[in-house]
């Protein structure tokens, strides 16, 4: 999407000396979809459409039309103690067995009772000075530890913004004498999905709309000669350039300029891979399962963190919806979180996830299972990431090398969708016309507010 934005922002402007290089086939990157051989579809990953941008909306409606998505109403979940909490479990700890709801709201009282008198010093403590013990020890610790793979000592928490709902001790207690569900909060409680052909449709428009003798699909750049300003790619040819914009992770940009003794501190850079499995079924969901859209595990009695009914953000993700569904899982992989050592037992474990956690009844109903993995899957916030990134980007740019985008920029907080298309946008628009790349240094502005969804009217 990194790539993709500048390039279109770059035709937008008249200005068309540029080239697009992309390792692989098709367009679209981390957030690609593939149809398997029995016409599943797939996406990489738990992937919607909502946004910060204006100009990222009117893009939308134009790659795929007003007809071109479905418009949805979030229904997210926690699978916790066997049943389901609404999202955020903060807001919604009612719903819980009643020793457990009881240590959660004690620890919310003991925090409004002694708040914390000095900053955190990492996300662990930050999670304890908002919510409490019992919310931490219940959902939060084991939660983000699934997700993050990665000890929560280790992790800064100036990302958070808009990622956590923090918690307001009046507004549980009103829910729980209400017996009200709390489930409006956040930038994506409405969210729109490609009719057809999963997220990837998006870019894969994009990149048809784009002057196709510009793109340069199915080669990876091999290495990078600052000096001449020079790219060589797996094929052998060699491409000049004035400018490059990477959205390659900046780890991988420094190895292949040679750069690692100018810039030895990206080996402070941590991330985590991604397993997306997909599970195809015959049937259809039970009730329960009939109108949500994805929901998180934070217990040890499965491997994934968050699984999507695939087949209820489009009928057209499976062959038949008259006669089979999906669900989609997600299962991080860091030095400090393991998974099986090969494809087929990482499916089975899966599979027996979902036995477990009851989204599914029989392994007799499973007609499809299709996995990838995603070596970069997410750019840890770790502590030191702040000091890396506000160092080496700068000093790239001194190199004629932009590093932008989910792994270009290392930075969690905006790498969505319409985060990683808009940096390519905004870089457009700093060379050109000397604008000012918000996104990429402000997060915090830009995740201030965010754009309603609503399905257009006739």
């Amino acid at each position: 999407p990194t790539g993709l934005g500048a390039a279109w922002r770059l035709e937008e402007l008249g200005f068309s000396d540029w080239l697009l290089i992309e390792k692989e086939q098709q367009a679209g990157g981390l957030a690609a979809s593939v149809t398997d051989e029995k016409g599943f579809t797939w996406d990489l990953g738990g992937h919607v459409q909502f946004s910060h941008y204006e100009y990222f909306d009117r893009l939308m409606d134009i790659l795929l039309g007003t007809d071109g998505w479905l418009y949805h109403e979030r229904e997210s979940w926690v699978w916790i103690r066997d049943r389901f909490v609404p999202y955020p479990f903060q807001m919604n700890i009612r719903r819980l067995p009643r020793e457990e709801l009881k240590k959660c709201l004690a620890g919310l009282v003991r925090l409004y009772k002694n708040p914390p008198t000095s900053p955190p010093r990492n996300f662990s403590e930050w999670i304890d000075a908002t919510f409490g013990e019992g919310i931490a020890e219940v959902f939060l610790r084991p939660y983000n530890f699934k997700v993050w793979a990665y000890p929560l000592e280790m992790l800064g928490y100036s990302w958070v913004g808009e990622r956590v709902a923090v918690v307001d001790l009046e507004r549980v207690l009103s829910n729980l004498i209400d017996e009200r569900d709390d489930v409006s909060w956040g930038p994506n409680n409405k969210f729109r999905f490609p009719t057809f052909g999963g997220t990837g449709a998006v870019w894969r428009a994009c990149a048809a709309r784009l002057p196709k003798q510009k793109l340069y699909f199915g080669h990876a750049v091999q290495h990078i000669d600052h000096e001449h300003h020079r790219l060589t790619l797996s094929n052998g040819e060699q491409i000049e350039y004035g400018m490059l914009l990477s959205s390659i992770p900046l780890t991988e940009l420094v190895r292949l300029g040679g750069l690692e003794h100018r810039f030895p501190e990206v080996n402070k850079l941590a991330y985590s891979s991604t397993h997306i499995f997909g599970i195809g079924l015959r049937g259809a969901p039970r009730e329960e399962l009939a109108t949500k859209c994805w929901m998180y595990f934070p217990e040890s009695n499965c491997p994934f963190y968050r699984v999507t009914v695939f087949s209820n953000y489009s009928p057209n993700n499976v062959p038949d919806i008259t006669r089979y569904w999906s669900l989609m899982a997600e299962v991080s992989e860091s030095p400090y979180k393991k998974v099986p050592p090969t494809p087929e037992a990482r499916i089975e474990e899966v599979i027996q996830g979902m036995l477990a956690t009851r989204l599914i009844e029989s392994k007799d109903d499973i007609v499809d299972t299709w996995y990838c993995r995603l070596p970069f899957g997410y750019p840890t916030p770790t502590l030191e990431r702040d000091e890396v990134i506000y160092r080496v980007l700068p000093e790239l740019e001194k190199l004629d090398i932009y590093s932008r985008g989910r792994f270009g920029a290392w930075r969690y907080e905006v790498s969505n969708q319409d985060h990683s298309l808009m940096q390519g946008v905004e870089w457009v628009d700093r060379i050109l016309s000397g604008g000012e790349e918000l996104t990429l240094w402000h997060p915090e502005i830009v995740n201030r507010t965010h754009r309603p969804i609503s399905k257009p009217t006739s």
